[in-house]
């Protein structure tokens, strides 16, 4: 996990081992905040492959696949990051693709309609279930998991929440119930939920 929210002297630091096509692409962010969390959320993922692959951190090449999911341009490290407000978070594997997704956990007027269009029958009931108070969690942790698991699968939008059935009450472990026609246990990708921030919830999809 980072903390995105740096000093400015700090964030220009990181600006430094940003590829030039990484520093065009911040400086198209309208909004001054967003441009410091984009280099600050970028170079941190540069530092920590940097860490891991023996090399520095500027020096790393990176490719974007045709749904804009960054990779190696040639290594096994598989990645994948995402972040939420001030709160960027990391999932690396050698063992096959890999998505993270983070949200902060928050109470808003649209979510029971989000639901559902996009949650399936059996998530939608067990959402439904849930005490008011916890509604927030469920529907945060129902969230985080399918985005994690589509940004393993790198097909973006044009894969159907619905097509993905997960575990959501806050009692219960992550779990991938079902993936398209597919059992979970089948799939051959796991779920895990943590907290990685007060306030926040993330889930990482993994290859068995």
């Amino acid at each position: 996990m980072t903390q995105l929210d740096l000093a400015p002297g700090a964030v220009h630091a990181l600006a430094a081992v940003l590829s030039c096509t990484e520093r065009e692409r911040a400086s198209r962010l309208h909004a001054e905040r967003d441009r410091r969390r984009f280099i600050v959320a970028r170079a941190r993922l540069r530092e920590l492959l940097a860490q891991r692959l023996g090399t520095r951190p500027e020096s790393i090449d990176l490719v974007y696949g045709p749904r804009g999911k960054p990779a190696l341009a040639c290594n096994g490290l598989h990645f994948n990051v995402s972040h939420s407000e001030d709160i960027a978070v990391y999932a690396f594997s050698r063992r096959g693709e890999v998505g993270v997704d983070v949200e902060a956990i928050r109470r808003f007027r649209e979510a029971d309609d989000i639901a559902a269009r996009t949650f399936s029958r059996r998530e939608n009931d067990a959402y439904a279930a849930l005490e008011p108070r916890l509604k927030p969690l469920g529907f945060f942790n129902c969230w985080t998991r399918k985005e994690a698991l589509v940004k393993a699968v790198g097909q973006g939008l044009s894969m159907p929440l619905d097509d993905i059935e997960v575990t959501l009450a806050p009692d219960e472990p992550a779990k991938l119930l079902r993936l398209g026609d597919m059992t979970g246990e089948r799939s051959g990708w796991r779920l895990r939920s943590f907290r990685p921030a007060p306030g926040c919830v993330a889930a990482l999809a993994a290859k068995d």
